[in-house]
């Protein structure tokens, strides 16, 4: 799954990558990005448009399904472009939100041990995101999660869906509708890429906010 990441030096980079024209200072750094509460994405709304930011609520509830519904934050590839409650967004309300690494916690006899999983090169990590209006006119997003693999399997069994470069402007096409041909379009990033690292027990305090989350325990 994906429930906590960071986002720090990623946002610039895709922002140049897309083409996307940003303000001189883009979003401060975050090291700690909990569900419920705001965050950056970039989405493309006219196939001849650049594409564009947007602030984004990490929890995805479109209008009509009204208050009390769910307020996923993550949405299974296996079923999001089937499923009544995503599959209008799949198709035509996709969205890439930049960050640096995520967080899983992996269990040990010493309780829940965080770690953190980042790109082995340091670029930027683009995450595969579905959004839709919530009733306060404002966006709500779900970042797609698929089987973890590679090095993120020996911490959790799932991770999010994180794009290769290729697929960055097919994903982002509005154009671009049919589940099939997305299916067969976009392609998630070569697994060998990954690493990751056990992390201070801070990270699990929503409120814990500094570099040093991230940085590696010493051994």
């Amino acid at each position: 799954m994906c429930g906590r990441f960071a986002s720090y030096n990623a946002y610039p980079k895709l922002a140049r990558r897309l083409g996307v024209v940003v303000a001189e200072e883009g979003p401060p750094p975050r090291y700690n990005i909990p569900p419920g509460t705001w965050i950056t994405g970039f989405r493309q709304v006219a196939h001849d448009a650049p594409p564009e930011q947007l602030e984004l609520w990490w929890g995805y509830r479109p209008k009509w399904a009204k208050g009390k519904a769910a307020q996923p934050i993550n949405a299974r590839v296996e079923t999001v472009a089937t499923s009544g409650y995503f599959k209008h967004a799949f198709a035509r309300a996709r969205c890439i939100v930049p960050a640096d690494g995520w967080f899983e916690w992996l269990a040990t006899d010493n309780g829940n041990q965080p770690h953190y999983l980042t790109r082995i090169d340091r670029e930027a990590i683009a995450f595969a995101g579905i959004y839709a209006e919530r009733e306060d006119g404002s966006l709500g997003c779900a970042i797609l999660t698929e089987p973890a693999r590679g090095t993120a399997a020996e911490v959790h069994d799932r991770m999010p869906l994180i794009l290769d470069d290729a697929s960055l402007e097919p994903w982002l096409d509005p154009d671009l509708t049919d589940r099939e041909t997305i299916r067969h379009v976009v392609r998630h990033l070569d697994a060998s890429l990954y690493e990751h690292w056990p992390v201070s027990r801070a990270v699990n305090s929503a409120n814990s906010e500094s570099f040093e989350l991230i940085e590696k325990l010493p051994v």
